[in-house]
């Protein structure tokens, strides 16, 4: 019955305030995505010097695979239950998969240096808040856009998976730099998106904090990739 009253509320709300709203709804989405970062961040370096943990993680391949594999689980599963599930439940989850990433992220502790992890981290912040900016305040419709990012990401997924058996140094190069030209897009297209799919009139809900927490995924995805393709061109490799 509260989901018939949003657009009532609506009628009733000023153009000033639907902007106040959206503006307070997308203060909590990159809330819940530092919460995300941070939170991964801590649990790499966590893992990164204990050498326990790296050699249960990295030590043992079926230990560092079934984490990918229940990253993926995880990450579809909150997806397609966000529905149905509690704001609590949805959380946890999202923190949950954060947490995770961060046990296989620790990985690149072992091949780049603490420096070049820093200053790349920081070149995406940057170029992240620059797009996602960009994707909030920008007046042009960002869809067309999308639908070609989209299959961009389709083809590099299949360019990196080809990759991992032709072992081939062009299109890693080709495939890196493509990466970071699709996720610095997505970056302003998902913010785009995230904006228009909040539902003006159901702040503090159980449904806008879902909201948040999948426009947080979404954004912190893009994120993470973006640093990860980013490293690969800045990181000084031990």
């Amino acid at each position: 019955m509260e989901s018939q009253s949003y657009p009532e509320k609506h009628h009733f709300l000023t153009a000033e305030q639907v902007k106040q709203e959206q503006a307070a709804f997308m203060t909590q989405v990159y809330g819940w995505m530092t919460v995300a970062l941070l939170v991964t961040a801590t649990v790499s370096i966590w893992v990164a010097n204990s050498p326990t943990a790296l050699e249960l993680i990295f030590g043992n391949r079926l230990v560092f695979y079934g984490l990918l594999i229940g990253e993926f689980v995880l990450v579809m599963s909150l997806s397609a239950a966000v529905q149905r599930v509690s704001a609590r439940t949805a959380t946890l989850m999202f923190l949950g998969y954060a947490i995770m990433n961060g046990l296989t992220l620790a990985s690149i502790f072992l091949l780049y240096t603490g420096g070049s992890i820093a200053s790349t981290f920081f070149v995406t912040a940057g170029t992240f808040g620059a797009m996602s900016a960009y994707g909030y305040f920008t007046k042009r419709d960002l869809t067309s856009l999308g639908g070609f990012l989209l299959m961009g990401l389709i083809g590099l997924i299949i360019a990196s998976l080809v990759n991992l058996f032709w072992q081939n140094e062009t299109l890693y190069w080709v495939s890196t730099y493509a990466g970071v030209l699709i996720f610095v897009g997505l970056t302003a297209y998902d913010t785009q998106k995230i904006k228009e799919m909040n539902i003006i009139g159901n702040a503090g809900t159980d449904e806008d904090r879902k909201e948040a927490i999948m426009g947080a995924l979404r954004l912190y995805l893009d994120f993470i990739n973006m640093f990860l393709y980013l490293l690969r061109l800045f990181g000084r490799r031990r």
